[in-house]
């Protein structure tokens, strides 16, 4: 596809087909990023031979990072190349050739868990509430009392002067309630626990004995 840019932000409006077929392009763009170790890559295409996402993967594997495909075929070129392999076998499309409907539909689904699945590893949530909401329109800051009040089993009232005292910060607003501390020491616990709630509300403040 073409992107272009606008207002910091990629709009794709043109398919450029034979972009796929270079596996350089693909290993290229992984040297571009730096991915290393510390990194994950999805390889993604229906097929599971798609050249460009073969050179990507094989260049991520070189650079050890942790590697998946997502592919909707079996057996492919790319089970055999990434460390995870990931493969809704939807069978033949209702239209020949357009993979962007079974496959593309299922390939969406599993991205989504993933991306679901790290939220929920990085603390995100707690229970089944998104609570790292960035307040930007009015619509997010209601959506804030209402998980702040959901979370504590308070009133939205109760829980629009709970996120006041904390700044506006939902993980805050929620340990300091649960907790009846102050914003201080529910900030304290968060940073002690990496943003995770319920590790924060199980965190001891103690001073450590000698």
């Amino acid at each position: 596809m073409v992107g272009v840019i606008a207002g910091g932000r990629v709009a794709l409006t043109e398919a450029v087909e034979e972009a796929e077929d270079d596996p350089e392009d693909g290993a290229r763009a992984m040297r571009d990023l730096n991915i290393g170790p510390l990194d994950s890559v999805v390889g993604i295409a229906a097929s599971g031979r798609t050249a460009y996402v073969m050179g990507a993967l094989a260049e991520a594997r070189r650079r050890r990072a942790l590697t998946a495909a997502l592919i909707c075929n079996l057996p492919a070129p790319m089970a055999e190349m990434a460390d995870h392999v990931l493969a809704p076998l939807v069978g033949p499309e209702v239209i020949t050739g357009s993979t962007r409907l079974k496959a593309g539909t299922a390939q969406k689904l599993v991205l989504n868990m993933l991306s679901t699945g790290v939220m929920v590893q990085l603390g995100k949530t707690y229970s089944n509430l998104m609570v790292d909401v960035q307040q930007l329109n009015a619509k997010l800051q209601v959506r804030a009392r209402r998980i702040v009040a959901q979370a504590c089993s308070i009133s939205e009232a109760t829980a629009a002067e709970a996120l006041q005292r904390c700044g506006g910060d939902v993980k805050a607003a929620i340990v300091s309630r649960l907790l009846d501390c102050s914003p201080e020491e529910a900030r304290q616990r968060l940073m002690l626990a990496d943003g995770n709630v319920r590790e924060a509300l199980g965190k001891d403040l103690a001073a450590p004995t000698n």
